[in-house]
């Protein structure tokens, strides 16, 4: 195990209680229990990097909170990111600001499709991913993604039927909540398809910093497929440097077209200010955040490690997968042999823990959990404990 300090600091658990955190002040009503510990909502129960807090610290020193101007310096802070850690030149002429990826996603599917028009997802996803499609009358075409031998993967046979009906196809890569993360030749296969047949790519990328030893994160649009005026991909740091709660996003579109589409549906609808803390942190997390995300990972996976070698050794009759990106764990419980109903509770009540709902996912996600591991590992371990503790006393 860890025996380096750097790594070691995220050991410390810091007290999220009465903090605002709807990972942690929401949890007991909506699991039904005071002393649950929430393993649930996507962001890490780790503070974000020391130059983030430090950038933030000194703007509120400022003291001026006043309109941000067009952030062009913050555009060019991400377009080195892309650049430097993943090999993608972007230009910050392309990008537009955004309160979320969640928003974004809603904006796109406004934007780009009608009522009535068909949006292909990947089942089990994200719930949004739905909800995006749904909320704007436009029809969910599901291309379940496939389970096999412990791993899923994409059905390309059932993707090209799909597309011959649909206006846009909404990616997550890396994929949420199964910790897939796409290779060069699956991508290149999506793309073709898509292309073939006309239909806009929508890619969620929010989760790429997270990847774990042989695996690569490669973005959907650095593909070499003339697919630019087909690409829009969605990220921001939030889920890299646990800033969700700054709500600051960016949308990357090449298409001068769709860009300007894009950004007068974000202009109808009076949310093109950026938030100037989001920015700053934006900027200063991808200016100096690298180190300590290089830190942060080998601690998740470590995590990763752990979790799946306790619960192969004292809880067999959950299985679980390594993912290969993500701080998200996918909990096969089907052999637990209860209700999606019974699970739900079995955790939240007999355990103590508060997980996702597998079902939130798709119907694919029936007997599935998802739970975060980002988090110390004194939290993680007394969870595991937990949940080992219910199921033995459940046999």
């Amino acid at each position: 195990m860890m025996t380096n300090s750097k790594i070691d600091k995220f050991d410390t658990v810091i007290a999220r209680h009465n903090s605002g955190s709807t990972k942690w002040d929401d949890a007991p009503a909506l699991f039904g229990s005071k002393d649950v510990l929430p393993f649930w909502v996507a962001d890490m129960d780790f503070p974000s990097p020391p130059a983030v807090n430090e950038a933030l610290a000194a703007r509120v020193q400022h003291g001026v909170f006043g309109y941000p101007s067009p952030h062009s310096y913050a555009y060019d802070a991400v377009t080195d990111w892309l650049d430097k850690r993943h090999n993608w030149k972007t230009n910050p002429e392309w990008m537009v600001s955004t309160p979320g990826v969640v928003t974004a996603i809603t904006l796109a599917v406004q934007t780009f499709t009608k009522p009535g028009d068909k949006v292909i997802i990947q089942p089990p996803v994200y719930p949004p991913f739905f909800s995006s499609v749904h909320n704007q009358d436009r029809i969910v075409l599901e291309n379940p993604l496939v389970y096999e031998d412990g791993n899923y993967y994409i059905d390309f046979d059932d993707l090209a039927e799909k597309a011959r009906e649909a206006k846009m196809l909404i990616l997550c890569n890396p994929h949420n909540p199964v910790g897939r993360v796409w290779s060069r030749s699956e991508l290149t296969k999506l793309v073709k398809i898509c292309l073939e047949n006309n239909v806009l790519l929508l890619t969620d990328e929010i989760h790429g910093d997270l990847v774990y030893t042989g695996h690569q994160y490669i973005p959907l649009a650095s593909l070499d497929t003339d697919s630019d005026d087909k690409i829009i991909t969605l990220t921001a740091p939030s889920k890299t440097f646990n800033t969700a709660g700054l709500y600051t996003s960016i949308a990357i579109i090449p298409n001068s077209k769709l860009r300007s589409q894009f950004s007068q549906t974000v202009q109808q609808l009076g949310i093109s200010k950026s938030n100037v803390f989001g920015i700053t942190a934006l900027e200063a997390a991808y200016r100096h955040g690298a180190p300590w995300l290089d830190e942060l990972l080998v601690y998740l996976e470590d995590n990763a490690q752990y979790l799946t070698e306790y619960i192969a050794a004292n809880i067999p009759s959950i299985k679980v997968d390594k993912p290969q990106g993500t701080y998200l764990a996918w909990l096969d419980c089907r052999n637990l042999k209860l209700s999606q109903q019974e699970l739900v509770q079995f955790f939240a009540k007999k355990a103590r823990v508060g997980l996702n709902d597998g079902v939130t996912f798709g119907h694919q996600g029936t007997g599935f959990m998802r739970l975060n591991f980002g988090c110390p590992r004194p939290l993680l371990a007394e969870g595991l404990k937990r949940i080992a503790q219910a199921v033995n006393q459940s046999i």
